[in-house]
């Protein structure tokens, strides 16, 4: 069995996470999704939520693409979580290109295009228009 981890905030939930979260499935058979505590956001990226983790760990469960979600707490467990569950690709968007390329010590890593007219900042924008 082929195991693929991805990792995001998945906060105001659209259409350009659902394609990222199909294309990572696509490229194994189990799909592991880590998404961001809320203490993790504000502490280290400084950014707060619209939805709690406990709310976007269920709209994230709720896709049919995801096998198991598990928290991400630091910016540092990325190598334990791939050796932990025995991942072989580790999936992102290609905006964070060349970032977690120390990965590739431990697994396949695979930068995926965004989709293009989508995104959380955009709608954040958009809804204070």
């Amino acid at each position: 069995m082929k195991k693929v981890i991805t990792y995001g905030t998945f906060d105001l939930l659209h259409y350009g996470h659902v394609n990222l979260l199909r294309r990572a499935k696509e490229l194994g058979d189990y799909l592991i999704v880590a998404i961001s505590t809320d203490e993790f956001n504000w502490n280290q990226k400084q950014k707060k939520c619209y939805f709690t983790f406990e709310e976007r760990k269920k709209l994230v469960e709720a896709i049919r693409y995801v096998d198991l979600v598990i928290p991400e707490e630091s910016w540092d467990q990325k190598v334990s979580d791939v050796k932990e569950f025995k991942v072989d690709t580790f999936v992102i968007g290609d905006d964070w290109e060349g970032k977690f390329d120390f990965l590739k010590n431990y697994c396949e890593v695979v930068y995926l295009p965004r989709t293009p007219e989508i995104s959380t900042t955009q709608i954040k924008k958009d809804l204070k228009k």
